[in-house]
């Protein structure tokens, strides 16, 4: 004996796709930047530097200076000379009432007599002691000024493009299934 079969048939469910890329494009421009230097400035003052050389003393040493500085110094010597002078005079007057002890004095006194006058001796010795030399070195002063930079910097935003794609979901085919029941022969 034949069992019948129930026969089932499936069709499956097909879902499609269609689908369209979307496009995009980005772009980023570069910075604005502007940018501008100061330039440092230096001013720069100097003095002269100075260099005084005095001669005066070594002139006076060698009794070439001037006449008012020698006669000054004359007068400021001559009441000591004069005082010099009278006790040379005083010594001589007493050699002379001496002249009982022996001796000739007075030929002494001529001998000793000189033309020079050693009291008016105003010159002395020169040397490089009597040059007085100053040197003032001269002075710079700087004033700076610095520089610098100054940026002016403006950021560009980006550029962005956008196309949206396309997206369909749909069915190609629905699913089924199909019974097909079998074939049952009716003996009646």
């Amino acid at each position: 004996m034949q069992i019948p079969q129930i026969q089932i048939r499936q069709t499956p469910a097909i879902l499609s796709i269609d689908a369209d890329n979307g496009m995009q494009s980005l772009e980023q421009p570069q910075a604005t930047v502007e940018m501008e230097q100061v330039r440092p400035e230096q001013h720069f003052t100097t003095t002269r530097s100075r260099l005084e050389i005095n001669q005066d003393r070594a002139w006076d040493a060698l009794g070439l200076g001037g006449n008012l500085e020698t006669m000054s110094k004359i007068y400021s010597m001559a009441s000591d000379m004069a005082l010099r002078g009278l006790a040379r005079i005083v010594e001589q007057g007493n050699r002379m009432a001496d002249i009982h002890l022996g001796g000739n004095p007075i030929a002494e006194m001529a001998r000793d007599w000189q033309r020079t006058f050693p009291e008016f001796d105003f010159s002395g010795e020169a040397s490089y002691d009597n040059v007085d030399v100053s040197y003032t070195p001269a002075e710079v002063s700087i004033e700076t000024t610095p520089g610098r930079v100054e940026l002016n910097v403006q950021v560009n935003r980006p550029i962005h493009q956008y196309e949206r794609g396309k997206l369909d979901i749909y069915m190609s085919q629905y699913s089924k299934v199909e019974i097909i029941p079998p074939q049952i022969d009716q003996l009646i």
